[in-house]
């Protein structure tokens, strides 16, 4: 086996590509029994490193039955010509989903190779939807550092849907063309050496320049990945014999080879020559932290073994040894070995729960990475009545310096009821306030979310204690872990890492059945998921959310207020009514889009910022202007086949992905998180926005001194409308109440048919 993977959205098929003997289906991972998907050994030329070496499903599979192929072709003797390495689609049969079609074949390149090893051949589709392909040097160092040359030493990025705005690959024998001369896949507009004239200081032919190429300078890019949060890109390079390479992909890289191994310098390269470090050079050898035949790997984002989470989990072929490492932090201290032995040809997903899969070659056997006996979690109170945090469970009453809070906007909770508290360990330790940013906190701060559903909708009566929610500000971070309230709500049982799943019943007051719902215990490992350092770690727990009252006791006062009083922040913070406050779907004081990015600040700015995990470039923080933002007719990442689409397109809720994502679910929904109930107050509010954002403006002057203003705007709104004569110096004409799409007459002494005036709407 040297490849496992799963079509997009599918949890329970796992498809694993044989060197020698083609790929197999486990139709049903419960019981895990291969069958023969699809048998091409008639045409792979198997020995050595060649054979069938790569697999990847097209993003809509499930309706146009692609998927892909990279393999060693069977060629006649002669010229030199060991085998020919190619790129082919097939599809699979349209009556049996677990058989694919042989004849259907199409290829799509075929490169000749004259030597038997550093063959590459890894296929992923990436983030943006297109086709990333792994080549190896095919052993001779001159295939490398050449973009007009062959398909090697490098990653290939390719539109194998020929969207509209791509190009066509530039002529060269072994692309295959149809009737009308033209390629079976297009090379996206953005490749980063298409237009090239030179290339490590020496001119080249831009019409024979391979503008396929993503990144060039690799010797044997065995196996890559994506990682599915962040989108990041990651490869293993095989060395020659000095260093073996992990490298973070990006467009137009070059990672040296073959004037540099890891950070060795072999050769000097030109004096025009740039180079991108990789992020774990790794000497060559037989020791615990050496290698020869590094294997790529893959991020964990699984949740069965949280102390993985986030590290870049890789293996060692000839020795035998899997690693893991910060993908953060290049060339950082010792690797950390996690277990030795198995010799291993590729990761996988499994893609029932995230946990890593591997590829034992010479057992011919997939295997799960699991904890090791002899390892243990940090200890943790078994109960929530042993953390100490509440003097009285049954009315939850907080132990002293465990303050209660409440904040503008809460998080979408499939409806449950929630309460908060925090604490901060040390008197002597304190808070550094921020008025739009985020906080900063002390190691040992605590916050804890309670959790409660109404099981007859609108009873309080009916109220039960599901889980109660802590995270702890740590050194490095934060951590999080839950308790599971028991039966007889006298107590909470502290969730396994991996967490755990409960069926719920909600009902009607009259008894009728109102829905049943899935309620999810998060894994230790989810908590990083939302609470990261960009979103500030306790979401929650910023200015925008905490500028509002409550009731200590003593009658309602607002909270920042408080804590500044009683000495909680480093130094003095802003009187209340100058600062930002969020606002409910429901506040009907402010405008529809305040609201709606109230709720990106609340559900998606963990993520969605500068520095955040998301693949998406727009940015959630309500500090940011709209304009800014990208969010407003904002470019995707991946358009899902449609050009229109935008982040939002104003007046389009279906051209507005960020709306269909929460619309839905499946494994696009957002946020990403384990929720079985769509938040109709969500989508209702953001609707209401999209179809109502100002959408278009157009003027036209009477001749009579009336302007007549027709635009899309929200009802009930007040715009200005200003006018300038330099589009610099804008000047207030008029202000406007929107009722519907419509037309605004109103009158401007300078107005004139003549005059170089232009006019736009503006915000308050």
């Amino acid at each position: 086996p040297v490849a496992i993977t799963a079509p997009p959205g599918e949890t329970n098929r796992l498809f694993i590509a044989s060197q020698s003997t083609g790929i197999s289906v486990i139709a049903n991972l419960a019981n895990p029994t291969p069958t023969l998907f699809l048998d091409i050994r008639e045409r792979v030329l198997f020995g050595g490193e060649s054979g069938l070496l790569g697999l990847a499903f097209h993003p809509g599979f499930a309706t146009n039955r692609y998927f892909y192929v990279y393999y060693s072709a069977v060629v006649p003797p002669g010229d030199g010509i060991l085998s020919d390495n190619r790129l082919s689609r097939f599809t699979a049969s349209l009556t049996n989903s677990d058989e694919a079609l042989p004849d259907s074949e199409q290829v799509l390149f075929s490169q000749p190779f004259s030597a038997g090893n550093h063959y590459g051949g890894d296929l992923h589709f990436g983030p943006d939807g297109y086709l990333y392909v792994s080549l190896g040097d095919g052993v001779y160092r001159t295939n490398s550092q050449r973009i007009d040359g062959d398909f090697f030493s490098g990653i290939l990025r390719i539109d194998v849907d020929k969207r509209a705005g791509n190009l066509e690959p530039n002529p060269f024998p072994t692309i295959p063309r149809d009737l009308q001369g033209m390629a079976y896949y297009s090379v996206p507009s953005d490749n980063p050496f298409i237009g090239a004239m030179n290339f490590n200081g020496e001119s080249v032919d831009m019409a024979a320049v391979r503008t396929e190429f993503w990144a060039v300078g690799l010797r044997n890019p065995w196996r890559m990945s994506f990682d599915s949060l962040t989108g990041d890109f990651y490869c293993g390079d095989v060395g020659s014999g000095t260093a073996e390479e992990i490298n973070r992909l990006v467009r137009g890289g070059n990672y040296g080879w073959p004037f540099l191994e890891g950070t060795n310098v072999l050769e000097t390269p030109p004096s025009d020559f740039q180079s991108i470090m990789p992020i774990r050079s790794i000497p060559w050898g037989n020791g615990d932290d050496q290698a020869r035949s590094v294997i790529g790997g893959v991020v964990y984002r699984g949740s069965q073994i949280p102390e993985l989470y986030g590290s870049y989990v890789f293996a060692n072929f000839t020795g035998g040894q899997i690693w893991k490492m910060n993908p953060n932090a290049t060339n950082d201290g010792p690797l950390e070995l996690l277990t030795a032995g198995v010799q291993l040809s590729a990761f996988g997903i499994d893609p029932r729960n995230g946990e890593i899969l591997t590829a034992a070659y010479q057992e011919s056997v997939i295997k799960r990475l699991v904890r090791g006996a002899g390892t243990n979690e940090t200890s943790l109170p078994a109960t929530l009545s042993a953390t100490g945090a509440f003097s009285d469970l049954a009315t939850l009453t907080p132990e002293a310096g465990i303050v209660p809070y409440e904040i503008n906007v809460p998080f979408w909770s499939d409806y449950a009821l929630k309460r908060r508290w925090f604490s901060i360990p040390d008197t002597n330790q304190m808070m550094t306030f921020s008025t739009a940013g985020n906080w900063s906190f002390p190691t040992g701060t605590v916050w804890i979310k309670h959790f409660e559903m109404e099981l007859t909708n609108g009873v309080a009566a009916s109220r039960r204690r599901l889980e109660t929610r802590f995270l702890v500000k740590n050194a490095s971070g934060a951590h999080g872990f839950t308790y599971r309230w028991n039966a007889a709500q006298t107590d909470a049982d502290l969730v396994a890492s991996g967490g755990v799943d409960e069926a719920i019943t909600v009902y009607q007051p009259d008894g009728s059945l109102l829905r049943n719902q899935t309620w999810h215990y998060p894994s230790r490992s989810e908590c990083f998921q939302c609470h990261t350092a960009p979103g500030g770690y306790a979401l929650g727990f910023n200015t925008g959310q905490l500028n509002r009252t409550h009731d200590y006791g003593t009658g309602l006062t607002n909270q920042i207020a408080t804590l500044s009083r009683v000495g909680y922040f480093d130094g003095p913070t802003p009187a209340p009514d100058t600062l930002a406050h969020l606002a409910p779907a429901d506040d009907t004081s402010v405008s529809l889009e305040y609201r709606a990015r109230s709720y990106f600040q609340a559900n998606c700015v963990q993520c969605h910022q500068p520095g955040g995990a998301a693949q998406g470039q727009w940015d959630a923080r309500i500090a940011t202007p709209m304009a800014a933002a990208g969010i407003l007719n904002g470019p995707l990442v991946n358009n899902y086949g449609n050009e229109a689409n935008r982040v939002i397109r104003p007046g389009s809720l279906a051209q507005s992905v960020l709306f269909q994502r929460i619309l839905q679910f499946g494994a696009g929904h957002m946020p990403p998180l384990a929720t079985t109930e769509l938040n109709q107050e969500a989508i209702g509010l953001l609707g209401q926005w999209i179809t109502n954002i100002l959408s278009s403006v157009s003027v036209a002057y009477d001749g009579n001194g009336q302007i007549h203003l027709t635009y899309a705007g929200e009802p009930g709104r007040a715009y200005r409308i200003e006018a300038s004569n330099e589009l610099v110096q804008w000047q207030t004409r008029a202000t406007v109440v929107a009722t519907a799409l419509g037309v605004v007459d109103f009158s401007d002494e300078i107005g004139s048919e003549n005059s170089s005036q232009f006019y736009r709407i503006a915000w308050p």
